[in-house]
């Protein structure tokens, strides 16, 4: 098995190679793709010196230019260090947006506010959180209202002078899953997103201090293999949850690029750098294998020919071991448009079978347009919309009914009627709208005819044409498309 595996990834690397030597493809894009963008909050001061109305116009602004760049997901990261950009019934209001962990005054819910902004411009919003990070520095403190923490510090390993949730002890997993479920029992996420942060990256010199937790409940397994095992029971514990109370809500984790390296495992990549499996302990393809993630967005911020970390190697890498699961690849936009390799890159993800979209990191940097980057996507590689990526492993059902469409007595707005949502797969969330020429055939295939993703019950035209409007559920399952309006001239 792994033999074929190797002859698999080798096979793939040579297609790989051709597409990214080929010139750039004029033509259609991807009606497809997921194109997300990661908003951090970590150390983002900003967050703390605006006002709340400040902060709504910068997150308003954020989405606007995402959306130009045709970014149809945002991944905002709402819990970095063990506290909240919402209302959490388990933590503090993040040290990023408060001081001291306090309630921001006047009142407002971050996360609530970008899901209802996200979701009016027809993108995703997956709520990223840090599971195990408690402090980012050693002169950080913990805000007095972490309840949590203050009643169980016995709980927590301090390694390199941070603080870490210790992923050995049952009850730590527990408040984890607690947390998540607060989320989505509140609000309307279209996923729950896990960065690369799992057992801490490792410092020269430094153990993690984690000997009474494994003394009680390591027993006779080897430590790694017992630290892994810690981390798959979160997993698993995220998947169940989520499975039970939304299923439609996608889990997701954005891991380090190399699971294991060639000379650690015959699976692993051709490469030479840290490994996932066995410094962070996160045993990635066992979760892809299992089903217990929807998405993997492995973080391959390098060079296409990086000494250490190849692009060229680990794309293709990737595609060949996703294990059913879907792969978006995490893209930096720094190094990328510095190198001059945006075109090869994505050329490269679009050539796969498995590699399903990519994510830019961070998100801010489309907005600032670093190295063109947001004229790049807007007018060339993501220049028509697209819709994000469908999950038949939770539902491949389409929504049964066509939206029942109506020209509005001013001759140019479009209506139609949005159902209550019932709490299901199928309920009907946004919508997309077409036009094509009064000439031209209606072609729903095209993504150039696509003009508006929406989760409003109308849309105005700015020019005349033929319009056709179909339904998307909540994990993006297309209707067929509505009866034809003519707007005239």
């Amino acid at each position: 098995m792994k033999r074929i595996a190797l002859v698999v990834i080798t096979m793939l690397t040579v297609a790989f190679a051709a597409a990214a030597t080929a010139p750039t493809p004029v033509g259609r894009l991807p009606k497809r793709e997921f194109r997300g963008a990661w908003l951090h909050t970590v150390y983002q001061e900003g967050y703390l010196r605006r006002t709340t109305a400040q902060n709504q116009a910068f997150i308003r602004n954020q989405l606007d230019s995402l959306r130009l760049a045709g970014i149809n997901a945002v991944l905002f990261q709402v819990r970095p260090q063990a506290d909240a950009f919402y209302a959490s019934a388990y933590e503090p209001w993040s040290r990023y947006l408060t001081d001291g962990g306090k309630a921001p005054s006047p009142l407002w819910d971050p996360l609530a506010f970008i899901i209802a902004e996200a979701h009016a411009r027809g993108m995703e919003l997956h709520a990223w959180l840090n599971p195990y990070r408690v402090t980012a520095s050693k002169r950080q403190v913990v805000a007095p209202q972490h309840k949590y923490y203050h009643s169980h510090k016995d709980r927590f390993v301090r390694y390199g002078g941070k603080i870490y949730f210790d992923p050995g002890i049952p009850e730590n997993r527990d408040i984890i899953v607690d947390v998540v479920a607060d989320i989505i029992d509140h609000y309307d996420v279209d996923g729950i997103h896990f960065d690369d942060y799992f057992y801490p990256y490792p410092e020269r010199g430094l153990a993690f201090a984690d000997d009474t937790s494994y003394s009680r409940y390591g027993g006779n397994t080897d430590r790694d293999d017992w630290r892994r095992s810690n981390v798959d029971k979160l997993i698993e514990a995220i998947h169940t949850l989520i499975s039970q109370r939304k299923p439609w809500v996608r889990f997701g984790i954005s891991p380090f690029g190399i699971w294991r390296n060639r000379t650690s495992d015959p699976r692993g990549s051709d490469t030479a750098g840290l490994e996932n499996y066995d410094a962070l302990y996160a045993d990635v393809l066992l979760w892809a294998e299992r089903r217990w993630v929807d998405y993997l967005i492995p973080q391959l911020y390098w060079k296409l020919d990086h000494r250490v970390a190849p692009y060229r190697v680990l794309a293709p890498w990737w595609d060949a071991n996703s294990c059913g699961c879907q792969i978006y690849i995490g893209q930096d936009i720094a190094c990328t448009m510095r190198e001059d390799e945006l075109a090869v890159k994505l050329q490269m993800t679009r050539a796969a079978e498995a590699i399903k979209g990519n994510c830019w990191w961070p998100g801010y940097d489309i907005s600032a347009n670093c190295g063109g980057i947001a004229d790049s996507l807007a007018t060339t590689h993501q220049a028509t919309i697209a819709l994000p990526p469908t999950y038949p492993h939770i539902s491949s059902a389409a929504p049964r009914h066509s939206p029942k469409t109506r020209l509005h007595s001013d001759g140019v707005t479009i209506g139609w009627r949005v159902p209550k949502p019932q709490g299901k797969v199928s309920d009907e969330v946004r919508f997309v709208v077409y036009r094509f020429s009064a000439d031209s055939a209606i072609d729903i295939d095209d993504p150039a005819n696509i003009i508006a993703v929406t989760d409003a019950d109308h849309y105005t035209a700015t020019a005349p044409g033929i319009y056709v409007v179909t339904a998307l559920d909540r994990v993006n399952n297309e209707s067929h498309p509505s009866k034809p309006i003519t707007i005239k001239p």
